[in-house]
């Protein structure tokens, strides 16, 4: 009788390493070590008062209570429509939209959808570490292309034709970006809509950053190369500008026949999203804009003190990043460096001595796909900032 055993597809899924390093630092806040941490996306800013109330006040609608649309409620898809039209220049429909417990099920479900075993994704890196994950659950095989600091962890057409295979059908296209906070310019994202638009490629651009800028704004492929419609499954959330990356309210957004088909796959996951979460979603696109404007200019605050801060350390090389919530650091020059007694060969080990030395949690390159980097996020509170810096420059300076 054969042994029983988990699935190999099961098998080879890793677990998130942001999260993972995330967990590792709270196990040693409880065991009472005093440590910053810069590891997880999240804001550390309260959901806006008026998104809470909004949700409180669904949560005794017994309306709220039973099964809704599986694609989501009409109100909150009409209200996603029109904020795809507005910042993502987007022309489409409430029907043109499937709203799903955040972001990472939009990803999955995108995926599921235009991906068949064997099929080659375009993944430029650094990236974040769930899209290698959701294209091999669909049966895919990553192609990662890499870009460094020196062109600012962004990827040019010519790179992504000399990755292009005769089985590649999608290129994930992220900027805002996690891990690097680069934001392409609009003549650069013009440039690669138009080559995928050429090699007739899906294209999956995830925007969950897109109201996070801080010079200027991200031109949307969407808005850049409208030709590409057809082709184009933009997916996003209220996660990261409104400080709800518990609720879980996420969606994409694309042509019917992707919908139609994601919203089936959906069906038979999990069904509708909470309609509460739903409902404050509703109220934190449709509502006032002052909190999150408020949670901006402060992470752009912090932005400057993070760079201030990680430039003035010897073996840095970190371009300014002007969107998301990270600063991505190439500290290639610090392998090879003894710290605390232990030769550091990796970025990988490099990441564990400062936990173990500094108190500090950041997150390896090596979880983005590009070893010899460190990401740290900023979206935490003032105070750990600036001490985490004092650490940091203590041991590294």
């Amino acid at each position: 009788m054969p042994r029983a055993t988990i699935s190999r597809r099961a098998a080879a899924v890793t677990p998130s390493a942001t999260l993972r390093i995330d967990a590792a630092a709270k196990e040693l806040r409880a065991a009472g070590h005093h440590i910053i941490s810069f590891a997880a996306g999240e804001p550390d800013f309260a959901t806006p008062d008026h998104v809470v109330e909004a949700a409180r006040a669904a949560s005794l609608n017994p309306g709220n209570h039973r099964y809704s649309p599986t694609a989501g409620l009409p109100e909150l898809r009409e209200a996603i429509a029109a904020k795809a039209l507005r910042d993502s220049g987007a022309d489409i429909g409430a029907d043109d939209v499937l709203v799903t417990n955040g972001g990472k099920q939009a990803v999955y479900e995108a995926l599921q959808t235009v991906v068949d075993p064997g099929d080659d994704v375009l993944l430029p890196a650094p990236y974040w570490t769930t899209y290698p994950e959701a294209i091999r659950l669909a049966g895919g095989n990553t192609l990662p292309v890499v870009a460094g600091p020196a062109s600012g962890f962004k990827v040019t057409p010519s790179q992504l034709d000399a990755a292009l295979t005769d089985r590649t059908t999608a290129l994930v296209f992220v900027s805002p970006s996690n891990p690097t906070g680069a934001v392409y310019s609009p003549d650069e994202v013009r440039a690669i809509g138009q080559w995928a638009l050429e090699n007739n490629l899906w294209v999956i651009s995830d925007e969950i950053y897109q109201n996070l800028v801080y010079e200027g704004r991200a031109m949307s492929i969407a808005e850049a190369v409208p030709e590409l419609a057809s082709r184009l499954i933009l997916v996003n959330g209220v996660a990261k500008t409104y400080a709800m990356t518990g609720w879980r309210v996420g969606w994409l957004a694309g042509p019917p026949d992707v919908i139609r088909a994601a919203t089936d796959i959906q069906s038979h996951l999990t069904s509708n999203v909470s309609n509460v979460a739903q409902q404050a979603a509703l109220a934190a696109l449709t509502g006032p804009q002052d909190a999150a404007e408020h949670m901006r200019l402060a992470f752009d605050r912090r932005r400057h003190a993070i760079l201030e801060g990680l430039s003035a350390i010897p073996g840095i090389d970190m371009p300014t990043p002007r969107g998301a919530f990270y600063a991505y650091v190439d500290v290639s020059n610090l392998l090879g460096l003894t710290f605390d007694g232990t030769l550091v060969r990796s970025s990988a080990d490099l990441a564990e001595v400062i936990l173990r030395t500094a108190g500090v949690a950041v997150v390896p390159g090596e979880a983005f796909g590009r070893s010899g980097d460190l990401r740290l996020s900023y979206a935490l509170g003032d105070e750990d900032l600036a001490e985490g810096l004092r650490r940091l420059s203590e041991m590294l300076g």
